[in-house]
């Protein structure tokens, strides 16, 4: 009767971890950490398409949580929920506030919500705090690309334990994800759902494989980090309480450090049909066809080609 107790027991607390070894934690129950998010979309990194007015490019507030390995806000490759595809789309969170709510009364996998201040230009800084707990120690966010049609960037499912440990600090560079619920190709695209909706993908410098496409690089391998964000542990004092960190108010036009030059190379139409041949009877004319410039380059990219052609031709409705 004995052995039967504590086996029921052991089951009993074996079913209320998280699901996943990777997210069983045995260090001290509760950490608490300054997250700094850095906007790093400039125009000298991205200089294709990028928003000058109208608004310029900037970032929303940023919505994340403290969760266990039974939750999840955003994944690659799945399908965006509801909340996600308001808050890509509109920067609105209520949906996700709701969803996040749901999650924690009804699984009990969300240990808290954190949030922090917009960013009113495409390079600057924000910051809060979060909190995270032993059985629940990953971390997830999102912050959207201001202005797109559905583009934000993020975290999924950060585990801050390690074993028996907290990580003391964490920086990931972060990349621009697409949440399939739009189909614009270009930061000002017009709204035009997706139907049916797409899974979360990640834009690179070379999908979506189109010269539309505001990310789209060619010449690179890989796109600059358009933002990064780093989490420190905040120490605590001998009375307990968390120990003062610098706590960075929303801040815009920060000088970034090893701004990268991404090379914009020039963009024309196609030729136009050729004009009318002109010239003196029984003698060689010319004609000539033109084209124009789609986008100027930039950073040392390669400059324009000619916009005019001129070649010989026999005049016509000669007498």
């Amino acid at each position: 009767k004995v052995i039967w107790t504590l086996l029921v027991t052991i089951l009993g607390y074996a079913s209320s971890l998280p699901v996943g070894d990777d997210s069983i934690c045995t260090a001290e129950e509760l950490a608490k950490y300054s997250i700094i998010f850095t906007g790093k979309w400039s125009q000298t990194a991205f200089p294709k398409q990028y928003p000058l007015y109208r608004p310029p490019a900037q970032w929303s507030s940023m919505l994340g949580v403290t969760h266990s390995s039974d939750y999840s806000m955003w994944k690659k490759n799945e399908y965006a929920s509801n909340g996600v595809r308001d808050f890509a789309e509109k920067g609105e969170a209520w949906v996700l506030m709701k969803e996040i709510e749901e999650a924690g009364e009804k699984i009990q996998s969300v240990h808290g919500i954190f949030s922090a201040p917009a960013i009113s230009s495409g390079t600057g800084q924000t910051s809060t705090e979060l909190e995270a707990h032993s059985r629940h120690p990953l971390v997830s966010f999102v912050v959207r690309i201001v202005p797109s049609p559905d583009w934000f960037v993020g975290i999924d499912s950060l585990n801050l334990c390690e074993g028996d440990h907290w990580m003391e600090e964490v920086s990931v560079d972060l990349f621009p994800y697409d949440a399939g619920t739009d189909s614009g190709f270009t930061f000002s695209s017009p709204n035009f759902a997706t139907i049916p909706q797409d899974t979360v993908t990640e834009i690179t410098c070379s999908s979506p494989s189109h010269p539309a496409n505001s990310f789209y690089y060619p010449r690179l391998k890989i796109l600059p980090p358009i933002a990064q964000v780093t989490m420190v542990k905040l120490k605590k004092t001998q009375l307990g309480l968390p120990a003062p960190y610098l706590n960075l108010p929303a801040k815009s036009n920060e000088i970034i450090d090893s701004v990268s030059e991404t090379p914009l190379d020039c963009e024309v139409s196609q030729w136009s049909s050729w004009g009318l041949c002109r010239g003196l009877c029984r003698k060689t004319g010319t004609k000539i066809r033109t084209r124009f410039v789609l986008l100027q380059p930039a950073n040392n990219g390669m400059p324009c080609p000619n916009l005019d052609e001129e070649t010989g031709c026999e005049p016509e409705n000669c007498v």
